[in-house]
């Protein structure tokens, strides 16, 4: 519920909203503090674990291009919807 208030409210983003994307706390942190020092740039700009991250965008990639395939294949969007 302050998240929804803050989003209301506010001129700017959250930046803490990038927790609930599962963002790693480190990198949100880095974000907000040490803006210009992050070590790469991939989904989110990473400042601490790359090894991680890197392996966590080729995840993303991967998943991203199959459901790509998967609707241009003629899945519907509610059968590609993930819930639970």
């Amino acid at each position: 519920m302050q998240l929804i208030g803050r989003l209301r409210e506010s001129g700017e983003f959250p930046h803490e909203i990038g927790l609930f994307l599962g963002y790693p706390p480190a990198d949100v942190d880095g974000f907000m503090h040490r803006k210009e020092e992050w070590k790469i740039c991939g989904l989110w700009k990473v400042y601490d674990d790359v090894e991680a991250a890197e392996r966590q965008f080729t995840r993303c990639r991967r998943c991203t291009q199959e459901y790509l395939r998967r609707f241009e294949d003629g899945w519907s969007l509610s059968s590609l919807a993930v819930v639970g």
